[in-house]
């Protein structure tokens, strides 16, 4: 008995040995699983972090160009541009303006004053420049017309929004609409004169004369000047009446005749 008992200690000793081992390998693949889980975690976060970025790229895109028309004159065309952000006109440009010999001049002085006035304004509400009529109307008209399909874009993104801001915008964007319904721009048939023809374009609201000019004038030589005294006093006159019984300017009968002509066409397709 005193023989084997040194031989049943290495026989325990390799036992307690072996399960060591056992013991060791059985937790490894139990640490590695873990790691994993660990290093997962951090991918998972950036791509929650990248879905607000990709959000607010989609709703930037509130602002946009609009060309207008091409506006034909006498002198050349006219296209105006407008840069627009979240429905005001930020930039106004004419891609299109007369050019060569005194048209050059004419362009460089009127055009940056359109513009500034269109940003100014937000409407085709402006004042011609004085010396540069022609391409003052082709530009309003090209103008009024981006200023159409900007509207019309506007309502168009209003309609395809949720039923609930719909409902709750419904009331002003009728108010707005109604309002828009009331104001329109009617231009009359042309007068022919000695000198010249005459055409008169005035934009009614509520029956109402709000504003009047002339897109067509006589000029060259001392029509120039009459035209530039006629003119102004009889957009006034027009505006002040509401009808086209106003009087002739002195000096211009012609001029002031044809004025009322193309003024009274214009009334009747108003309805005035």
């Amino acid at each position: 008995m005193k023989k084997s008992h040194p031989i049943r200690r290495v026989v325990l000793a390799s036992a307690a040995t072996v399960s060591g081992v056992v013991l060791l390998l059985s937790l490894k693949p139990a640490s590695a699983p873990n790691a994993q889980a660990a290093g997962a975690a951090p991918q998972q976060t950036a791509g929650a972090q990248a879905s607000p970025q990709g959000g607010t790229a989609a709703t930037g895109t509130a602002s946009g160009t609009i060309d207008g028309n091409v506006a034909q004159t006498q002198y050349g065309n006219v296209q105006v541009r407008l840069t627009v952000a979240n429905g005001k006109i930020t930039k106004a440009e004419a891609i299109q303006a007369p050019k060569g010999g005194t048209s050059d001049q004419k362009t460089a002085l009127s055009i940056p004053k359109l513009t500034q006035e269109t940003v100014a304004a937000q409407s085709a509400q402006i004042d011609a420049v004085s010396g540069a009529t022609y391409t003052s109307n082709g530009y309003k008209q090209s103008l009024q017309s981006a200023l159409d399909k900007m509207k019309a874009s506007a309502g168009a993104s209003q309609g395809g929004g949720s039923g609930s801001s719909s409902s709750g915008r419904s009331g002003s964007s009728s108010g707005a609409a109604s309002g828009a319904a009331q104001a329109k721009t009617v231009t009359g048939r042309v007068a022919q004169t000695q000198y010249g023809p005459v055409q008169v374009r005035i934009t009614v609201a509520n029956g109402k004369i709000t504003k009047a000019d002339a897109v067509q004038a006589p000029k060259g030589g001392l029509s120039d000047q009459k035209t530039a005294l006629a003119i102004p006093k009889l957009n006034q006159e027009a505006v002040a009446a509401g009808n086209a019984r106003i009087d002739s300017v002195s000096g211009a009968t012609y001029t002031s005749g044809g004025y009322k002509q193309s003024l009274q066409s214009a009334l009747d397709q108003a309805g005035g």
